[in-house]
């Protein structure tokens, strides 16, 4: 693609997604005076992220200063996992492994979506890199599609994703 089209592109790829996608998580009009973590648990969509997130201990990290990008996955994300993986996960002794995939899905950066779309790739807090694809209307992260965006937090950003990413 000439690199004279990717920026047009990248603009109306945002707003395609955030048009089709706002309705189910607000419309944007969240007030961003909560966390990445107040945000998320206000969203009963996201129940299953905010207990790994405590099972993980990382509950005061993702509610400091940030700013953070997290690539949110929904309880439906969750459920796609193989039967057992996410009690698996959330036991006392897999902690680090439940550490090492919530950190994958976080990038140390506030990253809007029309920013996004221009990247190939983002290096994630995990410090794995994870790909960026933009094909026609549709936008992913390591494989997940990314199906709203932009919701804001006083620390960063959500942008919600049907599935989980699982690292390396």
């Amino acid at each position: 693609m000439p690199s004279f089209l990717k920026a047009p592109l990248a603009a109306a790829l945002a707003a395609a997604v955030l048009a089709t996608s706002a309705f189910a998580y607000g419309g944007g009009k969240q007030k961003a005076g909560g966390t990445i973590v107040d945000v998320a648990a206000a969203n009963p969509d996201f129940s299953t992220l905010v207990t790994a997130v405590q099972a993980a201990g990382l509950v005061e990290a993702l509610s400091g200063p940030g700013p953070f990008t997290v690539f949110a996955p929904t309880n439906e994300a969750f459920a796609k996992l193989p039967p057992g993986t996410v009690e698996d996960l959330l036991k006392p002794e897999n902690r680090e492994k439940l550490v090492a995939v919530l950190s994958y899905h976080v990038v140390p950066a506030k990253v809007k979506a029309a920013d996004a779309v221009k990247l190939d790739e983002a290096t994630m807090l995990s410090g794995a890199t994870a790909d960026i694809r933009v094909e026609g209307s549709t936008v992913t992260i390591d494989g997940a599609t990314i199906t709203a965006t932009d919701l804001m937090a006083s620390n960063g950003v959500i942008h919600v994703i049907d599935r989980v990413m699982l690292p390396d």
